[in-house]
């Protein structure tokens, strides 16, 4: 069983990556091997929109995205987090999205698979926190991960979204966001094992 946990936050210890961090030790405490990707670590230009994609399926800008790609397409399942700016995910995080426009562009230009219908799809778990206390303030994200994860044939199986967090430690003064976090990665694998 293999996993990509992708850590969007541009902080190391922040929120979210503590929460990504629980959520891998709950999947691999479940015997699942998962790989860790930090995205302002990779180098990945945005989208540029020039479609070279329309040819072959695939993106045209050489950089770390054949890396994350490939690494998605392979995976079992999916975690990702992501801090809320705005009412949406990171800025790293949506450059990502963005570059799978060509995954998007394959699975339904060229190969002209049924818009949104994926059979079997992979299960996907998405993390998030926000300062703000909206009652909109992960609908955008949401919406966004959904669309995203369907790219790689993956569906949002569950999303753990957390308000009122801002400051980079203030997750550790919820210990018990951290443990249904962990539990999630181990429920995830079992939904792999379905």
């Amino acid at each position: 069983m293999k996993i990509t946990a992708i850590y969007g936050s541009p902080r190391r210890q922040g929120n979210t990556s503590r929460l990504l961090k629980s959520a891998v030790a709950g999947a691999r405490s479940a015997g699942a091997e998962v790989t860790e990707i930090v995205l302002r670590d990779l180098k990945l230009s945005p989208c540029l929109e020039i479609y070279a994609c329309r040819k072959t399926g695939s993106c045209a800008i050489k950089d770390d995205f054949q890396y994350l790609s490939a690494t998605l397409l392979a995976a079992d399942a999916t975690m990702l987090a992501s801090p809320i700016f705005f009412y949406t995910v990171s800025a790293h995080t949506k450059i990502m999205m963005d570059r799978c426009q060509s995954l998007w562009v394959k699975k339904y230009w060229l190969d002209k698979q049924p818009l949104g219908r994926s059979e079997n799809p992979k299960p996907g778990l998405f993390l998030a926190a926000g300062a703000s206390c909206g009652t909109q303030l992960f609908a955008g994200a949401k919406m966004s991960v959904k669309y995203f994860f369907d790219t790689f044939a993956t569906s949002l199986w569950r999303s753990l979204t957390y308000r009122g967090l801002d400051g980079a430690d203030e997750i550790l003064e919820h210990p018990e966001y951290l443990e249904e976090a962990r539990q999630a990665g181990v429920e995830l694998v079992e939904q792999i094992q379905c």
